[in-house]
C-alpha cells in the first residue's frame, strides 16, 4: 500500500441534506450512480452499486463493499473495489476505501470532496488509478447533473 490517493471536489447547487441522502440512501444513489443500488447506512452495512446486472455474480459492481464510517452530514467512508477489468485485484478481493466529505459553501450549494485512498503499488494497480482517475470524476458530474435538472 502507498499513500497515493485520488482527491475529486464538485459543489452541487443542493442543500447538505439533499446531498447526503444522495450517498447515503438507495433512493438517493439511484438517481445518480446506478438504477441498481443497495446501501444500509451503519457501520458494516452494505455499500453496494450495480452497474451490469447481466454480468455473472461477483463482477455486478461494488458487491461486498462495506460502509467503513460515517459523521451524519459530515462524513461518510467505504469499502471499493476494482474493476472487472483487473481481475488480480478484484479476485484477491484487494480493496481501497473512499473517503467523503460534505461541507455547506451556501445556502443551496454544497461541496462534495471525494478521497479515494489505499491504492498500492505495481503494474495493476496503476491500471487500477488510471481507471478511477476517469471514473469518480464522472459520477461526481452526475451528481451535480442530477440536482441541476431536478
Amino acid at each position: 500500500m502507498t499513500d497515493r490517493s485520488l482527491i475529486n471536489e464538485v459543489t452541487v447547487d443542493a442543500s447538505l441534506d439533499d446531498v447526503w441522502a444522495a450517498w447515503t440512501t438507495t433512493e438517493g444513489a439511484q438517481k445518480f450512480f446506478s438504477p441498481n443500488v443497495d446501501i444500509d447506512l451503519r457501520i458494516g452495512g452494505r455499500y453496494e452499486i450495480y452497474f451490469d446486472m447481466d454480468a455473472a455474480p461477483g463482477s455486478r459492481g461494488s458487491e461486498g463493499c462495506r460502509v467503513l464510517s460515517y459523521l451524519p452530514m459530515q462524513m461518510l467512508s467505504y469499502e471499493w473495489n476494482a474493476p472487472p477489468s483487473i481481475p488480480s485485484l478484484r479476485d484477491a478481493d484487494k480493496k481501497t476505501w473512499v473517503v467523503m466529505q460534505f461541507e455547506v459553501v451556501g445556502e443551496t450549494q454544497t461541496r462534495i470532496r471525494h478521497t479515494l485512498l489505499g491504492i498500492g503499488e505495481g503494474e495493476d494497480w496503476d491500471r487500477y488509478y488510471e481507471y478511477f482517475e476517469r471514473a469518480w470524476p464522472y459520477v461526481l458530474a452526475n451528481c451535480r447533473k442530477r440536482f441541476a435538472a431536478g
